[in-house]
């Protein structure tokens, strides 16, 4: 019962530090996810440590893992939510142009940032993580700026929304075959499985999963709405998430995440009503509750005190090259496809924020054993930079020669998956 309580108010203060730094954010015009992972490494290791005050958190390791396990089903909402904006239609609409721009925009980074990490004396695998890692954007930051500037369903913004879906889902199956091929990450002692088992394994799981998935959902949730049972539809969503993320790692080999990408693909095959339904209670659940519990944990998990003088110089490499290697491979794929320099320079700049799914591969990488925690401490420093700088390029991108208001601010209410969090 000790444990109980102290567990209550660990997440007491850390859900209302996150929305109050998240809504200081917003207000310096900043993404309030931003706020949200500074509030983590404030009251984590790096400045305060709350849970190392043992009057308050005697039991602070137990506490730890609870809120960790918390924020994992945080991590497999939000990879559920990305998959319920897949929408195949928008990929035909912007056809070639996202799709160049985002396989480029992630082989680029992942072949740029691979051999740059190793030059530091890192093993091949650490820096193939790290290259994955690397190579994924966030998709929510630049997409509201995007919104707010009322450019989202011009070229530039369905381009930018497509190529995301390209993004999110080859970083997840390639993070899915490199922790399959590396079970354990890179603990010693791990041992890898042949790669005939992995690819039968993931695709016998994709394929079952999917088509299974795509067929019995969409109609499940469907049906469970016109039952008088709370919450069905809500109810299907989060079970269905649980269950395909067991079954992507326990059955496919792969990671947990991709079955909750899947799950949320297929339902949003639903009706349009079921939808909206299952969108309001998800977006209510995460942003209310485990989406500031899962950035205020990778403040826990991270020091930023870590990054000593003979880190800074690694840190600052990787970051350039994480900024510059995105923008390169995202303006060639536009370049590619027709864009002029204008308009793929704007392209580029939407995608190089890295934000929640680098996070969610960063904290995989801590529980995987794959990173270490100074390494983690410099993806968190690369999110941070990246995150504060995209929003005001962005805008500058779309400023007209004269320094006239790109575009008047739509009247249209916003979906809550582009609403700041």
């Amino acid at each position: 019962m000790i444990e109980a309580i102290q567990f209550f108010l660990a997440i007491g203060v850390m859900i209302a530090f996150a929305k109050l730094m998240g809504y200081i954010a917003y207000r310096l015009k900043q993404p309030s996810v931003l706020g949200e992972i500074l509030a983590g490494l404030i009251i984590g290791p790096t400045l305060f440590n709350i849970l190392g005050n043992t009057y308050l958190f005697p039991d602070a390791d137990v506490v730890k893992s609870a809120i960790l396990k918390v924020a994992e089903v945080g991590v497999l909402l939000l990879l559920f939510t990305a998959g319920l904006e897949v929408e195949p239609k928008t990929l035909a609409k912007v056809g070639k142009p996202a799709l160049l721009c985002g396989l480029l925009g992630v082989f680029v980074p992942m072949v740029m940032m691979t051999p740059a990490v190793m030059a530091f004396d890192y093993s091949f695998e650490k820096a193939l993580f790290l290259g994955i890692l690397f190579a994924s954007m966030s998709t929510a930051i630049s997409a509201q700026v995007m919104f707010e500037l009322g450019v989202l369903k011009k070229r530039e913004g369905m381009t930018l929304l497509g190529a995301a879906l390209v993004d999110d889902a080859l970083v997840i199956f390639l993070l899915s075959l490199f922790l399959a091929v590396n079970p354990g990450g890179v603990v010693v002692g791990a041992t890898p499985r042949p790669i005939e088992e992995v690819f039968l394994r993931m695709i016998g799981f994709l394929v079952i999963g999917i088509s299974a998935s795509w067929i019995l959902l969409p109609r499940l949730a469907n049906l469970v709405s016109r039952l008088r049972i709370s919450e069905g539809a809500l109810v299907v969503a989060l079970v269905s998430t649980l269950l395909l993320s067991w079954a992507a790692e326990f059955l496919g080999g792969i990671a947990a995440i991709t079955g909750a990408f899947i799950a949320g693909m297929s339902i949003r095959q639903a009706r349009r009503g079921v939808v909206e339904q299952i969108e309001r209670g998800i977006h209510s659940l995460n942003y209310g509750f485990l989406v500031p519990l899962f950035f205020i944990s990778i403040g826990l998990k991270s020091d930023l005190r870590l990054l000593t003088e003979a880190v800074l110089p690694f840190a600052l490499v990787v970051t350039v090259i994480a900024i510059f290697s995105k923008l390169f491979g995202v303006m060639l794929g536009t370049r590619l496809s027709g864009f002029n320099w204008r308009g793929s320079l704007r392209v580029g700049i939407g995608m190089v924020s890295r934000g929640e799914v680098g996070l969610i591969i960063a904290a995989i990488g801590i529980s995987e054993g794959i990173l270490q925690p100074e390494v983690f401490a410099v993806v968190v420093f690369v999110v941070l930079v990246t995150t504060l700088i995209t929003p005001p390029l962005l805008r500058w991108s779309f400023m007209e020669p004269a320094d006239s208001p790109p575009a008047s601010t739509p009247t249209t209410t916003p979906s809550p998956t582009l609403q700041e969090m």
